[in-house]
């Protein structure tokens, strides 16, 4: 069981984030709050600091950056020295298929989902190994389990988050340092309409924006709750949604011909 005492928190500006904070605050939990948006940060540590009786700091953050990824993890340590729960959530996503998309906003994909992930945990990982009880949580997705069509760069970078994570977890087995894997489903998150998309797709930018709403199904607070609930019992892995879990089990049963079925049953849910 981790005894949550002060968490470590990126993307915190929205979405699963934003949900992570306030459910984190409410079992009295110290935050130290990161995400690009820094309008978005500032206003969501106002609202937690007069809601609920926890220490909050706030550091503006792009992932994308490793020296200043390092710099977080130094000023979060110092506001909040019992520290012991880091959770990289900031993600972002790029749509269309390999033939569409730049190469540059692959890299750029890459650098914030997998590479903001590995800085993290690189710079946490001193401090959190010298606590007595810790734990990393790693955002990983459904398509780090399953590749669909035109998600390329993001599944990509999901599974890649999914590998360092598990092996990860492997690495630090036995210690008081525990790692989590965590694939959402869909939520309903703005990731969609904040996405960069391949040139071709620019006209099409409201339909996918719709299909994603109408499938994200699961709210952010939910998601977030199932993440802390698996923090306190020190679950390796967890599902969220019952897409996630569906998914999970079909990609399992057919793991070369998932595709034919998820395709299907995604067509007929547009």
């Amino acid at each position: 069981m981790t005894v949550m005492r002060a968490a470590a928190l990126t993307g915190a500006a929205g979405g699963i984030g934003r949900a992570l904070a306030f459910g984190l605050a409410a079992q009295g939990c110290d935050l130290a709050l990161a995400d690009r948006d820094a309008a978005g940060l500032e206003a969501v540590a106002i609202t937690l600091r007069t809601t609920h009786k926890v220490a909050v700091s706030v550091h503006p953050l792009d992932v994308a950056d490793q020296q200043a990824v390092k710099a977080f993890a130094a000023a979060a340590v110092a506001a909040h020295p019992a520290l012991n729960v880091l959770i990289n959530n900031a993600g972002v996503t790029l749509l269309g298929t390999l033939a569409e998309i730049d190469l540059a906003d692959f890299e750029w994909l890459m650098r914030v989902n997998f590479w903001g992930t590995v800085w993290g945990c690189h710079s946490f990982l001193p401090h959190l190994r010298a606590q007595p009880d810790a734990h990393i949580v790693n955002l990983s997705s459904v398509f780090g389990l399953i590749a669909p069509p035109g998600q390329a760069a993001y599944a990509a970078s999901k599974f890649a988050v999914r590998g360092y994570t598990e092996a990860l977890r492997h690495e630090t087995a036995g210690t008081t340092l525990k790692v989590t894997c965590v694939h959402p489903g869909g939520v309903r998150t703005d990731i969609a309409r904040n996405a960069r998309a391949a040139a071709a797709l620019s006209n099409q930018r409201a339909a996918i924006e719709d299909r994603f709403a109408r499938m994200a199904r699961t709210a952010p607070e939910t998601a977030a709750a199932r993440i802390i609930r698996g923090i306190v019992a020190n679950e390796p892995r967890i599902l969220i949604g019952p897409d996630a879990r569906f998914i999970d089990r079909l990609q399992r049963w057919m793991p070369v011909r998932y595709w034919h079925i998820m395709g299907r049953l995604m067509g007929r849910a547009a």
